[in-house]
């Protein structure tokens, strides 16, 4: 997207950046930014996080990874053909599809593949960060939309592509969200470097239909001291979610996330399960059924059944750029590790947290109250930064808008950075010998013992 120089510029990397959910994501942002359509479904766009700071959807720009060859221009006419994009949209916005388009770069391990894991994780994380200096980017969010991965095969088995990519964006220094269930963070080799990155981090697997409308009945069956005796469901849908999970392995990690949902807002696992049907007829739609088996006064049986018909990458792309968007903010304001207010997106969000979602979108709005006193906090440190300089007549660091602490943050993140690839070059299992900490301090002590701007010690130099 096109944006003034004069305003900070955010990446979003997007991880399966030719499939249905990112054309739809990429051409939505350039439609609504045009002025095309309303933000509907962009939780970001309402007045509960007006003043948060987040970036403007003007100021996205789009790149990504994907093993698939297929234009996105090429890709949004078939998207349209399909009624998921609107007549004419594709073509309004044909300029900012082959802008991203130019930008994806070719993902793996490819059929035949001989790079080992850490050359795949290098050569990743050398595309983010070549993405990131040639459009001169305040920073980058990387948003795993690929199709859904087999649940891992168990500690020997090779690591996931999810995996791969996670690990790339913590060794670009990007934070990271997988919106879809595959392992991503969640393996044990990518959660230990996540806790030694300090990066903001939130998934897993987008909440976009049927596990929606069980965050709000199941609370309200609890509330209403209703007992729920069976809760069975079917979900049929096509496209490549369709086709991946047709696969039991695919299909398990997504149920686990669904009946996650139904114990812990009930307390209890009712009887019931969920079938996952592959119905390639239906392209980007699903329909989602659930039958409620209930308890009332005296005993007396009931049901409810409901039916969700929906386009998957209509209801994904939405919140897929509000999560782009609040991590990039997230990033900026200094939070880390896992973003569990943002749970209010995930079938299993990180970092625990509720699971009724009214609890969750109060959470996501005090993400929202705190991102805002945040801004606040950097206005005020600016104003008192380029008062003292003025009256001091101090170098330009100091004068900057965000203060000398920009500084410091500068060094210690190039610090946690250097911290995360001496891992990697030792393998990607092995910690580092010193913490991202000491690594980060270390590098304003020598900036500091050198009598330089710790700035300086920061790649890039000043601000």
């Amino acid at each position: 997207m096109s944006a003034s120089l004069s305003r900070p510029r955010v990446g979003v990397w997007l991880i399966g950046a030719r499939g249905s959910v990112a054309t739809t994501v990429v051409t939505g942002c350039a439609a609504v930014t045009a002025g095309l359509h309303p933000p509907t479904g962009m939780v970001t766009e309402t007045a509960a996080f007006t003043g948060s700071g987040l970036p403007a959807l003007a100021d996205l720009v789009f790149g990504g990874h994907d093993t698939l060859d297929c234009p996105l221009p090429k890709r949004a006419e078939t998207l349209t053909a399909g009624g998921v994009l609107p007549p004419g949209i594709a073509t309004a916005v044909a300029a900012e599809l082959a802008a991203a388009d130019r930008e994806i770069r070719p993902g793996g391990p490819a059929p035949g593949d001989t790079r080992s894991e850490a050359d795949l994780i290098t050569a990743f994380a050398d595309d983010i960060r070549d993405f990131v200096r040639r459009h001169d980017l305040n920073r980058a969010v990387v948003v795993n939309v690929a199709s859904t991965e087999p649940a891992s095969q168990g500690p020997d088995a090779p690591l996931p592509a999810s995996t791969l990519y996670a690990l790339a964006a913590l060794r670009a220094g990007c934070p990271y969200v997988n919106f879809t269930p595959s392992e991503g963070m969640h393996h044990p080799v990518a959660a230990r470097e996540a806790e030694r990155s300090g990066l903001p981090y939130a998934g897993r697997d987008g909440k976009t239909g049927q596990t929606l409308l069980r965050a709000v009945l199941g609370p309200m069956f609890a509330q209403r001291a209703l007992t729920v005796r069976a809760w069975s469901g079917t979900n049929l849908l096509g496209g490549g979610d369709g086709a991946a999970l047709a696969d039991p392995a695919a299909a398990a990690a997504k149920n686990a996330g669904k009946e996650r949902v139904l114990a812990e807002t009930l307390g209890t696992v009712p009887e019931g399960e969920v079938h996952i049907d592959d119905v390639p007829a239906l392209g980007d739609w699903k329909t989602a059924w659930d039958h409620i088996a209930f308890d009332g006064f005296l005993g007396t049986r009931m049901i409810l059944q409901t039916i969700w018909q929906g386009c998957d990458s209509a209801l994904a792309a939405p919140l897929v750029l509000d999560l782009a968007r609040l991590a990039a903010r997230a990033h900026e304001a200094g939070l880390t590790g896992p973003l569990g207010e943002l749970g209010f997106y995930f079938k299993d969000p990180v970092g625990g947290g509720p699971a009724s979602l009214g609890e969750q979108y109060a959470a996501l709005v005090g993400l929202g109250d705190r991102l805002r006193l945040a801004g606040a906090g950097e206005t005020a440190r600016g104003t008192t930064a380029r008062g003292e300089a003025a009256a001091q007549g101090v170098g330009h660091c100091e004068a900057a808008p965000r203060g000398a602490d920009h500084c410091e943050a500068a060094a210690r993140d190039a610090g946690h950075r250097g911290a995360v690839e001496e891992a990697s070059e030792r393998g990607v299992e092995e910690a580092p010998d010193r913490t991202v900490e000491e690594a980060s301090d270390r590098a304003v002590e020598e900036a500091s013992e050198r009598a330089v701007d710790p700035c300086e010690a920061a790649p890039g130099g000043r601000p």
